[in-house]
């Protein structure tokens, strides 16, 4: 059961459902399965948005937080090319524009950040046939070597799950590794949505999703922390969503080990799925972002912390977000590969000082963080 927050709105809802999750808040009750499908189904976006931010508010004050941080994608040749329909990145071995970084251009890349000192790497990639774990936990102590004190969060649960199969050894021997070499974190991507006929769909070779947890509950008993996701917006339904968020909080109940929770909007450009369902050019709404976001923040009430991805929906739509349950907007992340080749519009990289002035225009404290959440910066 939860805290009753003393700053629940006083709603004059016409939403049932809205009003009902209103009284459960007020009244320090734990919201269920109905109360999340009656969320994602509510047309008033905006009183789920300000139950949302109220909770939000109860956790972090006016603080908003962002990183100066760093995407680096090592390889987009992956196994899985031509069976996860919604992935516009991987490509196969040969094909055109395959490509694997060593690890001298994966430091090359590293240098490229200028605007502010780099304070994380994150760091995801394909499922490449032939790489090694020890290509890995090279590259992270180099990457360590070459930047003393900086975090590295790599590698999603699907890439752990990956590199397992191909060293014939478990999850937790991976992580192991990963952690001695100087692993700070890990990436919530992969995630996707739970639900079996959705996983089926759209990635039915992919890490079944009871792996993927376990690959996270591994993580968390070696006191690695973690991100979790939900990738909306294609075939799903709001039951699906709603099941997959009381999943994520099963296990944060379980483990305590996610840091943050970031829904992932699909994009559904240069890919099959988007052409499949004649999708090309249409990305998901601005609603639908925020109340995702808003969802997510009232259903998780054990995750500290709610990320919008600025490169994915927006700068706006983030900058909108801030009052609707979230308070992290990513970082600098200097160049994104992944959603851009499946038609994100937004640029490539934000400045430390715009991303600073998004928080302060709306009207919240820009807090610089690390990979952990511990502030590094705070501009009162």
């Amino acid at each position: 059961m939860t805290s009753a927050l003393r700053d629940v709105p006083d709603l004059t809802s016409h939403d049932d459902g809205v009003r009902t999750v209103a009284e459960k808040l007020a009244a320090g009750e734990r919201l269920d399965l109905d109360d999340a499908v009656a969320l994602f189904e509510s047309r008033d976006l905006i009183g789920v948005g300000a139950l949302a931010d109220a909770q939000n508010r109860a956790k972090n004050g006016q603080r908003v937080f962002f990183s100066s941080n760093q995407h680096i994608n090592p390889t987009n040749v992956c196994v899985l090319r031509n069976t996860c329909v919604f992935c516009s990145f991987a490509r196969m071995p040969k094909e055109e524009g395959a490509y694997t970084r060593t690890l001298e251009e994966v430091l090359a890349e590293a240098s490229r950040a200028k605007s502010s000192p780099t304070r994380e790497f994150h760091i995801v990639g394909g499922l490449h046939p032939k790489l090694r774990l020890s290509y890995y936990t090279d590259m992270i102590r180099a990457l360590r070597a070459a930047y003393p004190g900086v975090h590295v969060k790599a590698l999603t649960a699907v890439e752990i799950a990956h590199l397992a199969r191909i060293e014939r050894c478990s999850f937790r021997e991976v992580l192991a590794q990963l952690k001695e070499a100087g692993l700070t974190s890990l990436p919530g991507g992969g995630a996707e949505v739970f639900g079996r006929a959705v996983r089926m769909t759209i990635a039915d070779r992919k890490l079944a999703g009871d792996d993927w947890l376990e690959v996270h509950r591994q993580a968390h008993a070696l006191g690695i922390p973690t991100n979790c996701t939900m990738l909306y917006g294609h075939v799903e339904t709001m039951r699906d969503r709603a099941e997959h968020l009381l999943i994520l909080r099963g296990l944060q109940d379980e483990t305590g080990g996610f840091l943050t929770y970031i829904p992932l909007a699909y994009h559904p450009d240069h890919n099959a799925l988007g052409e499949e369902m004649g999708w090309q050019g249409r990305p998901t709404t601005g609603i639908d972002d925020l109340l995702n976001i808003a969802v997510g923040r009232l259903v998780l009430d054990n995750v500290p912390h709610i990320k919008t991805h600025w490169p994915m929906v927006s700068p706006f739509v983030s900058q909108v977000a801030l009052h609707f349950g979230c308070d992290d907007v990513e970082g600098t992340v200097v160049y994104e590969r992944v959603y851009h080749e499946a038609g994100a519009l937004t640029p490539m990289e934000m400045a430390y000082d715009d991303l600073v002035r998004l928080i302060r225009d709306a009207g919240k404290v820009p807090v610089e963080r690390d990979s952990l959440y511990h502030a590094v910066r705070t501009f009162d």
